[in-house]
């Protein structure tokens, strides 16, 4: 992984490393630490840090510091505490010369010069004996290693033991499990895990994954305080013991994969404190226990790629869930209380989500992606408190009608989708991702419709005429969730913040304008008309495209080559103060030798254009378009005639509800707020162009403003201070960047695994025994 230093233009790499806080603490507390407190010591030292997913992250720094403590422990590999090196630990284990000082061991033979693709690994086999003097180690790692021997004499104090590609069908009978807290044997080789009767209250953690040739799991009576079970990916697993009922501290249970099960344990609602199961790709599944309902502590379920909605019960009248005449439905079976559900590819149409499926008032994150669904389920609309929505990959959904409140909306290669409304206003989400190119409508966002169905008063209000005649032109699309729309398209009418805008091929500009001007820019004064009541401003403006010899003035005045709208409209009253800045969503793209048209249709009433009223039309494009002419007319209607209310429906705000005002009368009719003005150079400049306000951001990135007719001092000063205010701004945003670099560099974790720990329990053997200070105080 790759981090940009902004702060000095250097690179960092960054190898990061995410372990739950949960399975750190189980860890070290059962290493006499006292870990919690420990790890609240690193996060105020910048050491570690834990994210929003409840897991530890560390730098790669902080780890090479830690290295660096250990090799100073001796020069000798067996005398050092931790040997990460797989050399290192391969001499150590060859030379039988490990010691009592040993307390964390890493080893991958694929790392080692032993290790190449034409020579197995497993073929260099190493003593079991070798071990025996390491009477402290309690972090093994090991990878495509082969022991031989007895195990016996192993060491007894192993509290976290991961070993990939376990060469054997199951545990050594002297294999030291007592004391361990974390077992993973992924990709091993074992087809029952011990045998015998065990008792391991320590163990916490049983990671299986990946272990193809398992048939059995243990007997689960004998790891009573088991919190997590994965057995992802166990191909040849069938069923699970029947004890799995009495791990009443589990708390996430995962068998993702497990192709070969046909049902899950009938006892499993015993298990009270089970947060999270996971049983997506089981697709053999064919029984599912009604009792799920009664895990009133589950959060998440995921069942992607099984049809949930027709699984058979465990009761004996085995009937389909979607059977009318049952009366109850498939939802009714799961958890009111979860909070996660994800049945992507699990065939369901419309008519299989039931009406209560509503009933899942705690549900915040639904992924109902890659189903057959055409609508929204009726079942979702009553869903209040959704925050992610996610129908990636639902190529028959055609229109989402009255959304509820949601977040983040997932809609990648939904090919049909063409509509979305919502319940209310604010229901609209904040972050909509990867639309597709037939989408034509979100409601108060825009709408593009053919240029012959558009109503036909505003046609005639623009004066086109001949649309038979209209060929297709090239569009783009500022929308970044939208960027596969670019292309040829018949011409469009955009409903877009109370605009109508449509782009027409070629340089003769349709109906009458009383004021035009051969460049980007023209003015005029509204005229004193008592008897006529402002309706708004047609405006027009001919684009083509720029060659190296054009000169574009309003490049020198604002340069907006990086905003995602390539064209932009100001309309400024410079006697009320107001203006209003806007970019169309969809635009026509002028081709060499071939100008384009825009033209649109601003709502505007008397409150906003009023007799004497001075309006300036400014026009920015980026330096690949030059503007040729541009124009304006102003359009009235008599007092008793209606306004135009087919798309256009008139408020007090004529551009609501998305209009933004970023500063006092300034107004951005698309997707910014104020937060933007430091992000974007090009619309701080626009914003600050028009407004006649000064502005600064506080400290919550809160603006406030100052009429710049009030500040009184000489104009000379006023820029001295705002380029030193400038200079000021940018030393404080680079020096954030360099903290925020600072704070990264150690929040990401160790490149292996158990090398965290050996820092952790080097820093926490230092807070105990008060014996080395690592970072000053």
């Amino acid at each position: 992984m790759v981090l940009t230093n902004e702060a000095d233009g250097h690179e960092s790499k960054f190898i990061k490393k995410i372990v739950r806080t949960d399975v750190i603490v189980g860890i070290l507390d059962a290493c006499d630490f006292f870990a919690e407190v420990g790890i609240q010591n690193l996060i105020d030292r910048c050491l570690v840090t834990i994210d929003e997913y409840n897991k530890v992250q560390m730098h790669d720094m902080i780890r090479d510091m830690g290295r660096g403590i250990v090799c100073l422990e001796s020069k000798e590999p067996g005398q050092r505490s931790r040997l990460w090196h797989h050399k290192d630990s391969f001499q150590v284990l060859t030379e039988n010369n490990g010691t009592q000082a040993i307390e964390g061991l890493v080893l991958n033979m694929q790392m080692h010069p032993a290790y190449t693709p034409s020579r197995n690994s497993c073929k260099v086999v190493l003593e079991t004996n070798a071990f025996t003097g390491m009477h402290k180690l309690r972090l093994l790692q090991l990878s495509h290693v082969q022991l031989s021997g007895c195990y016996k004499e192993f060491p007894t104090g192993l509290r976290w033991m991961r070993w990939l590609k376990f060469p054997l069908p199951s545990l050594p009978s002297y294999f030291p499990l007592e004391s361990l807290v974390v077992l993973e044997m992924c990709h091993s080789s074992l087809r029952q895990v011990w045998t015998g009767a065990k008792y391991l209250p320590s163990m916490k953690v049983l990671n299986l994954s990946h272990s193809h040739d398992l048939t059995e799991t243990p007997d689960f009576s004998s790891v009573p305080n088991l919190q997590r079970l994965i057995l992802k990916d166990c191909t040849s697993l069938v069923d699970f013991h029947e004890s799995i009922g009495n791990l009443r501290r589990l708390v996430y249970f995962n068998v993702k994969d497990c192709k070969s099960i046909r049902k899950l344990p009938k006892n499993i609602s015993l298990l009270i404190l089970l947060e999270a199961l996971i049983i997506s790709g089981c697709s053999s599944l064919n029984e599912f226990p009604v009792d799920m309902s009664k895990m009133e502590s589950l959060k998440v379920f995921q069942a992607d790629g099984v049809p949930i909605h027709r699984l058979l019960t465990t009761t004996r009248e085995v009937e389909l869930w979607s059977k009318p005449n049952l009366g109850i439905s498939w939802a009714s079976r799961l958890p009111c209380n979860l909070v996660n559900i994800s049945l992507r590819n699990c065939n369901l149409s419309d008519d299989d989500f039931p009406e209560d499926f509503g009933n899942l008032s705690s549900l915040q994150t639904l992924d109902l992606g890659w189903n057959p669904i055409c609508s929204l389920p009726e079942g979702i609309r009553g869903i209040t408190g959704l925050h992610y929505l996610s129908f990636d990959g639902c190529t028959k959904l055609k229109s989402l009608f009255r959304l509820p409140n949601v977040r983040y909306l997932m809609l990648r290669d939904c090919t049909s989708l063409e509509k979305i409304t919502y319940q209310s206003p604010w229901g609209r989400p904040f972050l909509l991702r990867n639309c597709n190119s037939n989408l034509v409508e979100i409601e108060d966002r825009f709408k593009l419709e053919p240029i012959e169905r558009v109503d036909e008063e505003l046609i005639n209000l623009l004066g086109v005429s001949d649309l038979e005649s209209l060929g297709a032109i090239m569009m783009g699309c500022a929308l970044w969730y939208m960027h596969q729309w670019r292309g040829m398209h018949p011409v469009q009418g955009l409903y877009q913040r109370g605009i109508f805008s449509t782009f027409l091929p070629g340089n003769e500009v349709p109906g009458r304008f009383s004021h035009t001007s051969g460049g980007s820019s023209v003015s005029f004064t509204v005229p004193l008309l008592p008897k006529l009541n402002t309706r708004g401003l047609n405006v027009f403006s001919v684009l083509a495209k720029a060659n190296n010899n054009d000169s574009n003035p309003m490049i020198n005045v604002i340069n907006i080559d990086d905003s995602e709208h390539p064209i932009i409209t100001v309309v400024s009253n410079e006697k009320k103060g107001l203006n209003w800045i806007y970019g169309p969503a969809f635009y026509g793209i002028p081709v060499d030798g071939k100008d384009m048209i825009w033209l649109s249709h601003w709502k505007f009433g008397n409150q906003y254009l009023e007799g004497g009223d001075k309006v300036t039309i400014s026009i920015f494009t980026t330096s690949e378009y030059k503007v040729k002419e541009c124009g304006i007319q102003l359009v009235y209607h008599e007092q008793e005639e209606k306004i135009i209310s087919t798309q256009l429906n008139p408020t007090e705000n004529p551009f609501y509800p998305d209009v933004i005002e970023v500063m006092p009368g300034t107004y951005l009719l698309f997707s910014y707020d104020y937060s933007y003005l430091s992000v974007y150079p090009w619309l701080n400049n626009l914003v600050r162009q028009f407004c006649k306000y000064e502005y600064k951001l506080d400290n919550n990135g809160c603006p406030s403003f100052v009429n710049s007719a009030e500040i009184t001092v000489d104009r000379k000063e006023v820029q001295q201070g705002d380029n030193t205010l400038a200079a000021q701004s940018g030393s404080n945003f680079n020096t954030c960047r360099a903290c925020k670099v600072l704070i990264i560099a150690v929040v990401f974790f160790f490149s292996v695994f158990p090398l965290s720990f050996a820092l952790m329990f080097f820093m926490f053997q230092t807070e105990k025994q008060q014996a080395t200070i690592l970072i000053p105080t």
